[in-house]
């Protein structure tokens, strides 16, 4: 089970390919209106959310109708606004979109980070959204919205796209973030033992652009509160001299479950010819 709710929505995001219309402008239009559904929502803000859900809305799988969505977002945002501090901090990413001239289904991963969870202290927790859409007196509407949490296979799974994510960008704040402290590392060019400093330093300030980086073969393992992670890892781009590159890596990630999230602890790769 722990595979179905991804592979269901990676199937509905490339259907879009073979079946739908959507050109690169309409997802981007359809991006944004889900971010501004989130904006309101966070906001509490009515008027823009009866402009956003149609009339004949459901959610589930509470068989939620359009007014009461609304009167939940409203409530929530209150609760919020009169405790900062404890409020929630949601995030949107990992889209798959694809629409037909009237019709829309987006789907994005949830990432909510509270102040106070277990015991008392801050946790994260993923989930995954489906959103039906329906382009209503020339506008789109909400008609239908499921969602599910994603168990620590698919968090894992995520967490290794978005490592290759900030590869490809070098974003520092990612590494800072999701590295635990004790973190260490064995390059896959030189061999070198390196802490999470010198890893970030090796890996941003390398001078080096990147042009694609992506996993092949991954193979997700857990035990616990420890998660081993195998697959093969291919970079191409330019290094700090201009020189080409085309590189493929077997690697091994080790995370570690701390502080209410997966943190990277260890990672080793070894050169494929």
């Amino acid at each position: 089970m722990k595979r179905i709710l991804v592979s269901l929505i990676l199937t509905l995001g490339t259907a879009g390919y073979a079946f739908g219309q959507c050109s690169p402008a309409d997802k981007k239009a359809l991006e944004a209106f889900d971010h501004a559904w989130g904006t309101a929502t966070l906001a509490g803000d009515r008027t823009a959310l009866t402009s956003i859900y149609a009339d004949d809305y459901t959610g589930l799988p509470g068989m939620q109708g359009k007014a009461a969505a609304i009167d939940n977002a409203v409530r929530a945002a209150e609760r919020n606004k009169a405790n900062p501090a404890n409020a929630d901090k949601t995030t949107y990413d990992h889209y798959l979109i694809s629409c037909t001239a009237n019709s829309a289904t987006i789907t994005h991963r949830n990432t909510v980070w509270t102040s106070v969870g277990a015991g008392g202290k801050p946790e994260t927790f993923y989930s995954r959204s489906v959103h039906i859409l329906e382009k209503r007196g020339g506008k789109w509407q909400v008609v239908s919205n499921a969602g599910s949490g994603l168990d620590d296979y698919d968090v894992i799974w995520y967490l290794e796209q978005d490592y290759n994510d900030a590869i490809a960008k070098q974003d520092r704040s990612w590494f800072e973030k999701n590295y635990a402290a004790d973190f260490t590392s064995i390059s896959g060019s030189s061999g070198r033992l390196m802490d999470k400093a010198e890893d970030i330093a090796d890996t941003v300030d390398s001078g080096a652009k990147i042009e694609l980086a992506e996993t092949t073969n991954m193979n997700i393992r857990i035990d616990g509160r420890t998660a081993i992670v195998t697959g093969v890892f291919r970079t191409k781009g330019t290094d700090a001299k201009g020189a080409a590159f085309d590189r493929k890596i077997r690697y091994t990630d080790v995370w570690i479950k701390r502080d209410g999230r997966w943190q990277a602890w260890s990672s080793q790769g070894t050169p494929m010819p």
